[in-house]
This record gives C-alpha cells, sequence and structure tokens, in this order.
C-alpha cells in the first residue's frame, strides 16, 4: 500500500508528505527581529510560553543549548506565568496561530509584570499585540500546521535567544548549516522510495494497529515527545512517551503486570551524545522485561552534532506517522477535533 502512488494521493489529499520533505528547507529560514529596540537590561531568567509544536521548539532548544544556556529556561505549558516573572526575565510568547488563548494569557501576565517580551507567531493576536505595542517578534511563514513548522520556529526562537544575549548568535548559523545534509538524509524517506528501501515506510509497519510508547534519553526525550505529537495529529493515534533515567524509576515496573497481552509498539530513540549510563539503561531495561513487554525498536539518531540528531530525528517523526495515517485510512493534514475543542471553549 505504501509503495502505491495512488493510494498515498488518496489518502494524504493536503501533500504532507510533502511538507515533510520540505522541512530542511526550513533551516534556512531567514530570521528578523521586528522591532528590535531593547533597554540593555541584564535577562536573568527565560520563560517560553507556548502549547504543542510552539512549546516543541523550546523543549529541543533546551536540550540541544544545555551547556551554553547560563539563566535558568523554562517552558510554560499552561495559562500562568511562574511566580518569579519579573524585570529580568525574558518571557518569550510562541504560538503559531498567534490565538493560542493559554499563550495570550501568558503574554498579559508577563507584560503586567513589565518583563522583557519577545513574540514569535505567524499571525494572529500576537502579532497584532506585537506590532500595536512594539514588542520585539518574529513572524513565521504562515499556512501550515504547527507541529509542521517547528524548524521555523526553532530558527526563530533561537534567533531571539541571540537578540537578547541569552546564547551565541553562531547557534543560529548551525541550524542552518543542517540543512543541505537534513535534506539529504530525507530523500531515503520520500514516498517515491519503496518500502524494501525506506527506513520511514519501514518503522511505520512495524507500528501500525499497535499503541506506541517512545522513549528518549536526556538529549532525546524532546525528540520522543514530537514522536507522540506526530502519532496524535499526523495518524490520529493515541501514543505515550517517556525519558531515561526517570523511565526506570517509574513506568519501568508498570510494564511487568497486567495486561498480559499488551497491544504496544515500544521504540527507543538513542543518540550516542547520551551520557553513557543513559545508553545503557536502554539495552539493560529491553532486556529485564523481555518477554513483558514488546522488544524495543531502536532509532539510532544519525548525525555527528546534538543539532543534526534533533531535526533528523523530528522529521523522521512526521515521515513515518504520516506512512501511519495512511495505513489507518486517515487524512494526515487536519486535526478536527482541536478545531471542535476552540469551538466549544470559545
Amino acid at each position: 500500500m505504501l509503495d502505491d502512488n495512488n493510494v498515498l494521493k488518496q489518502r494524504d489529499p493536503e501533500d504532507a508528505l510533502g511538507v515533510a520533505a520540505s522541512q530542511p528547507e526550513q533551516a534556512r529560514f531567514s530570521v528578523e527581529v521586528e522591532n528590535p529596540e531593547q533597554d540593555g537590561r541584564e535577562i536573568t531568567r527565560v520563560v517560553v510560553a507556548g502549547m504543542g509544536g510552539s512549546a516543541l521548539a523550546a523543549l529541543l532548544a533546551k536540550a540541544w543549548l544545555k551547556k551554553e544556556l547560563t539563566v535558568p529556561f523554562e517552558v510554560v505549558r499552561t495559562y500562568d506565568l511562574p511566580e518569579y516573572v519579573d524585570y529580568n526575565t525574558l518571557v518569550i510568547a510562541s504560538s503559531y496561530s498567534g490565538n493560542t488563548e493559554e499563550t495570550l494569557a501568558c503574554l498579559d501576565e508577563a507584560r503586567s509584570k513589565n518583563a522583557q517580551v519577545g513574540i514569535i507567531a505567524a499571525g494572529g493576536k500576537l502579532i497584532e499585540a506585537a506590532e500595536g505595542q512594539k514588542i520585539a517578534h518574529v513572524k513565521l511563514p504562515s499556512h501550515l500546521q504547527p507541529r509542521m513548522a517547528v524548524i521555523y520556529n526553532l530558527r526563530a526562537l533561537v534567533a531571539t535567544l541571540s537578540h537578547f544575549g541569552v546564547v551565541n548568535y553562531d547557534r543560529f548559523a548551525e541550524i542552518a548549516d543542517t540543512a543541505d545534509w537534513l535534506a539529504e538524509e530525507t530523500k531515503a524517506w520520500l514516498p517515491t522510495e519503496t518500502t524494501d528501501k525506506n527506513y520511514a515506510k519501514q518503522l511505520a509497519l512495524m507500528a501500525v494497529g499497535k499503541t506506541p510508547v517512545f522513549y528518549g534519553g536526556a538529549i532525546t526525550a524532546s525528540v520522543a515527545y514530537k514522536w507522540k505529537i506526530s502519532w496524535n495529529e499526523n495518524a490520529k493515534n493515541v501514543a505515550f512517551w517517556n525519558e531515561y533515567p526517570e523511565n526506570n524509576h517509574n513506568e519501568f515496573i508498570g510494564w511487568t503486570s497486567h495486561p498480559i497481552e499488551k497491544p504496544f509498539a515500544v521504540f527507543d530513540l538513542i543518540s550516542n551524545l547520551e551520557h553513557p549510563q543513559i545508553l545503557k539503561r536502554f539495552e539493560v531495561s529491553d532486556r529485564l522485561l523481555s518477554g513483558q513487554r514488546p522488544k524495543a525498536v531502536v532509532v539510532n539518531m544519525a548525525g555527528k552534532t546534538a543539532i543534526q540528531q534533533l531535526l533528523w530525528g523530528s522529521i523522521l517523526a512526521d515521515f513515518v506517522s504520516i506512512y501511519v495515517a495512511v495505513l489507518n485510512g486517515v487524512d494526515p493534514t487536519p486535526v478536527v477535533m482541536v478545531e471542535k475543542l476552540k469551538a466549544e471553549l470559545a
């Protein structure tokens, strides 16, 4: 089925596979920080307020830049900011649509606390606020699903962090440096590549009809979360994620009892840059749980650097989950239930 072009066109009418294939080009996104004036205040904390794919970009950045960040960096996925937010806190309100109500609430609170504020959005109320109140902001290209614009968002976030002196501008250029490599790597996942040579299609076939559980380490936890998001929204398939070493302190035990028959697919998303003990935990956990859960499918992140591995794993998540959507017989692009929920809340 996955090698039948007619089936792919029928079940992917909005060409989500084409969008996935274009993601390496997002790494070249030329970012302009508009209303760039700032008062030079010292930034002692960073809070990124966002949901879903917008929060994901911040989680990827936090994992990638953890050795460079010299101030606390928190990702807020709710309506309220931490009490510590003050004049010396940089609050970045990030929402692809620009209309996410949780993010808008955080923006209002940040302004009331006289925090330093930045905005990342493709339009909506956030961009209106940014332009009307002269707030430093980055406007993203529009007309994508937020989960498919993560690299755009990451470029904007790193540019904003650099603008306020939180990280070195070299990190912004480092994302662009991955573009050619990512484009070459992802060619092997295109629909024109047959299943026998297509890793993404092979992974989809391993998972279809099951509930996947994705495990990451300290570096790849954000990628595991991305795989969950992609499964939920592209494949319309429930999925779960966790990370090592925390997994070994609770969920690990949960696999040892009921239900006896477990219709799950387990994926270990592994970076060779992880702490050696985390890598050992992946292997030992799978061995100790042999016969009590499905054997883990190991997905080794390609790439020599953390940013290469994070972006490679994120794009692969979209390809695999879109192929699962095709196998599930669902359109991978729309998220109808989310729109219904927003209407009900409004």
